[in-house]
């Protein structure tokens, strides 16, 4: 028979062993790279058995996809701001002020064991949203302005995070907008891009 009781506690019970193996891997990731943990480290970690891990996980890198997928899904909605509107110095300080609220998170994927990994997740999150974007007389292939933009974008906050006495978030969105955004997308950047919309059929 079935129990809505029952299905909401186990529902709940899944939320937290989730959250408690997402955090226990980023501790892990502190102290060292993600090829060097293992699925024992991070079920130790989040006090779990180790069989339950696979319940909820394919494996450690699909924990760590799901770890970054939201927080960098927040990120390149910040970033592409830039391009469809706006100005450059709103969307940038948006971006810088949005990682500095979650500095902790994100010094550890830039900066710790899974860096590389979180690299490719960026560039390959932006590169599938450059397949809707276009610009009027655009000379170059909108797919490497964006790729040189996304990992111009991901080296910096990475430096940014590295610093022992970080620039303040509006230095940071001039180093931005001079070393990333007008060399990539040009200085008209501001409003040229825009996402296309599927054409409505007239009405007869």
């Amino acid at each position: 028979m079935y129990s809505p009781h029952l299905s909401t506690a186990q529902d709940a019970r899944a939320v937290r062993t989730r959250k408690a193996l997402r955090q226990a891997l980023l501790e892990l990731l502190e102290n060292k790279p993600l090829d060097q943990i293992t699925v024992r480290d991070i079920t130790a970690g989040a006090n779990i058995g180790y069989a339950s891990f696979f319940r909820h996980c394919q494996s450690k890198e699909a924990l760590l996809d799901e770890v970054t997928a939201e927080q960098i899904e927040q990120l390149i909605g910040l970033a592409f701001s830039v391009l469809r509107g706006g100005t450059i110095r709103d969307a940038a300080i948006a971006l810088f002020s949005y990682v500095d609220q979650h500095r902790k998170l994100w010094s550890t994927l830039l900066t710790g064991g899974a860096a590389g990994a979180v690299r490719e997740q960026f560039v390959r999150y932006t590169s599938q949203l450059a397949a809707g974007l276009t610009r009027p007389g655009q000379r170059f292939p909108t797919d490497i302005a964006v790729i040189f933009a996304s990992s111009g974008t991901i080296e910096l906050l990475a430096w940014w995070l590295r610093q022992k006495k970080p620039l303040p978030v509006e230095q940071v969105a001039e180093i931005y907008d001079h070393f990333v955004v007008s060399p990539t997308l040009g200085n008209d950047a501001t409003g040229a891009w825009r996402t296309e919309q599927p054409k409505r059929k007239k009405k007869k």
